[in-house]
Order: C-alpha cells, then structure tokens, then sequence
C-alpha cells in the first residue's frame, strides 16, 4: 500500500486547475480572510504597545496630586485664591486609608548650573522623598537612592541619571562607579553623588537629578514648600483609586479652607481609571479581532461549502461510475474532502505570508519610534490556530456533500444530467 496515493492527489490538482476561475474566487475569498485577520492583530497590538509604552515610566496605580486655584467662594475665603502645598499636606497623606507608597516634589527655581571639575551643564533636578523611586520606576545601576535619614539629617547627597553621568564624569562607560561618592556642586552647594539611575522612559528623564527634599528647602529658599504630590493606591480598583482621591480632596480642602466640591483647588490625575480605560479598549480591540477572525471562518466555511457542492452536482455521473466500477464511498469521500482541504490550506497559508509581510513592513515604517503606536506584532500562534480551525471547518463543509454523493445508487448517478 502506498504511503501517499499519488494518482487521487494528481486528479485532486487536475479538478481545479481545469477550474481555474472558480478555485480562484473561492481561494481569494478565505486567502483575504485570513490576511485582514493577521492585519487586524497586528495593529491592535501596535496600538496596545504604543499605549503601554507610554505607561512605562509612571506607576500605573499611582494617584498624582497638583496644586491649583479656588473657583468657588468657600466661608468667606474669595475665589482665584492660590493653594500652595507643605510638608504638613505630605504628612496628612499618612492617614489615608488604602495609601501604599507616596512622594512630595519641591522644585529648584532659577537656573541651577551643576559642576564638577571643569565640566558643567544645567540639569533638571527633583528634590523628593524615598518612595518616589517607586513612582517614577527609578532603576538604581550603582549606588543607592535617597533614604529617609537623608531627609532627617538633611544630607547633601544626590543621585545622578545615567546621561548626567555620562556628561559629567570621563570614563563612566568603562567604570560606572566613578561618581559614587564624588562631590558635585549644584549652584553653590556641594553635594555628594551615592548613586547613578536609568529610567525606562525617555532619554530625557535620565538627565534628572534627586535631591533629598529636606535638603533643597534649607539649602534653596524652599521653606516648607512642596510642589506636587504623588501616590500609589496598591490594587485598588478604578472605583476604590476615586475613592481614596475624594478622601484626600476632603481632607486638604478642610485644611486649606475650600470647598470639597472645588476639583479646580487640587488637582487629581488617576492613572489606575486612565490604564483601566485604555485596558478596556484593548479588550474591546481583541473582542472584534476574535469577532472578524469567527466571521472568517464562516464566510470560508460556506465559500468552501458552496464550491463543494458544485463540483459534486457536477460529478455525480463520474461518482456512479467509480462506485459501479467498485469505488468504495470512502474513497468519494476522502477524494473530495481533500480538494476542500488543499483550497483552504493553500489560500491560507498566502493569506498568512501576506499578512505577515505587511506587519513586517509596518513594523520597519514604525519601528520603537512611534508616540501611540509601535513595534506591531502579531500571535502567530493564533493565527495557526484560525488557519487550523478553518482547514477544519473547510473539509467539514466538503464532508457533507460528498457523504451525499457517496450514497447515491450507481444506477441514478450515471442517469443523472
């Protein structure tokens, strides 16, 4: 017995190259099926990487607190009245319930050159507490961050980005642990380097630098000033994050003398309800994904169902002369089972290639270079199991009309038109 029947498989090829036009159209259909499918994945997880990459630098379960101006008269106190946030606020912040991590920022006013040596340049700098290396995914390469007895103390220390480094001190690259412990004079104040960081944002953010936030209000005129506030809310859900951030709204506007109802007073951006809108278009972008690749199995299904039934109504005299010359019905069956299945395969696998062809070419006009949308790419694994599920579907929609045919008498097939 032959491993592979070569005269069924060289009819199989003979029956729709004699039809071209009609195993093109069928083909094309499945074919462009499976390519808008391939297409379609791809974007959205474009789309997908571009909003996550702009998520990458921020907790995404962080609440971030900004001072404002009153918009509505509140006991007397007149509207256009400037809040201006104090370390007491920052401490307030302990008694909130459902708080995780939490940082102030103070920043330098003025144009502060940094020094060391015979090097200088202007760099931004951050003056904060040791939490916010939880707030701004600060990754430590040598050294350390700020500690709180760096706040207690009011050390003069800080902690340089990676491109301040760079800039500053010669032969960094071979030796990264050349600025620790060096001294750096930020204006006229020296400070003492204890560790260099990287940042997963953009290149910009490794040219910050931190400073205890204790040590920049004594040393800069800050009093007791604070100029943001920042938070993580843990897990909380979208629902609980608002809660906490209404909590704080009140507590602040008891002790600042506005209205609770006054957002304009403090500001609040909730990134848990920002990610938790942009996870919710993901899902609604996987769901109609799923939706078009279903909707493609169906039209393949019933593209190849149709052609199936047209090549057995046209057949039928051929089958009652194979079936009175001894053909077995399987062997009717599997005959036209496997012209469904070579149509399908065959057009969804150039489907595949093509789809994949133009996320690659998306993907080279895109690149890691995109705001909102970059670096498209695709589950191939899904994509196979679509293609496998159609296959499936194909020979399926192909089995019951050749089981009809295969139980036709010989004597009514070979009457047959």
């Amino acid at each position: 017995m032959r491993l592979i029947d070569t005269d069924k498989w060289s009819e199989i090829i003979d029956t729709l190259f004699r039809h071209k036009l009609r195993t093109s159209l069928t083909a094309l259909g499945v074919g462009w099926g499976i390519f808008m499918l391939v297409l379609l994945l791809g974007a959205g997880k474009g789309l997908q990487n571009g909003v996550e990459y702009n998520f990458r630098d921020d907790a995404v379960n962080s609440l971030w607190l900004y001072d404002g101006q009153t918009s509505v008269a509140y006991k007397g106190m007149p509207v256009g009245r400037q809040i201006q946030f104090k370390n007491e606020d920052y401490d307030a912040l302990e008694n909130i319930d459902g708080i995780e991590y939490t940082s102030g920022r103070f920043y330098l006013r003025g144009d502060f050159i940094t020094r060391y040596k015979d090097k200088s340049s202007s760099y931004n700098t951050r003056c904060v507490h040791p939490e916010h290396k939880y707030l701004e995914n600060t990754i430590m390469d040598d050294g350390r961050f700020i500690n709180q007895t760096d706040l207690d103390k009011k050390r003069k220390v800080v902690v340089i980005g990676k491109l301040v480094a760079e800039e500053l001190f010669e032969g960094f690259e071979e030796n990264p642990q050349i600025p620790i412990k060096k001294w750096i004079s930020i204006g006229d104040v020296p400070f003492q380097v204890v560790g260099v960081f990287s940042d997963n944002g953009n290149e910009r953010e490794m040219q910050y630098m931190y400073l205890p936030i204790t040590t920049a209000q004594l040393a800069f005129n800050g009093k007791n000033r604070i100029n943001q506030l920042m938070m993580t809310v843990g897990d909380a859900s979208v629902k609980e994050a608002n809660a906490i951030a209404k909590n704080i709204q009140k507590d602040f506007a008891a002790r600042h003398k506005f209205s609770p109802d006054d957002d304009r007073a403090v500001r609040v951006r909730n990134t848990v309800e920002e990610f938790e809108k942009f996870q919710m278009l993901f899902l609604f972008i996987r769901g109609f994904v799923w939706v078009v690749s279903l909707m493609t199995i169906l039209a393949g299904i019933i593209g190849v169902s149709n052609i199936m039934l047209i090549i057995v109504k046209e057949r039928t005299k051929e089958i009652g002369v194979r079936k009175a010359l001894g053909a077995t019905p399987y062997s009717i069956v599997s005959l036209i089972v496997s012209e469904a299945i070579v149509i399908t395969s065959v057009a969804g696998f150039f489907g595949l290639t093509l789809g994949v062809g133009a996320i690659m070419g998306m993907k080279m006009l895109v690149g890691d270079g995109g705001a909102f949308f970059r670096n498209p790419e695709v589950d191939l694994y899904v994509v196979l199991v679509a293609i496998g599920l159609l296959v499936f579907s194909g020979a399926l929609a192909g089995f019951f009309p050749a089981y009809k045919a295969a139980k036709i008498a010989p004597i009514v097939a070979l009457r047959a038109d």
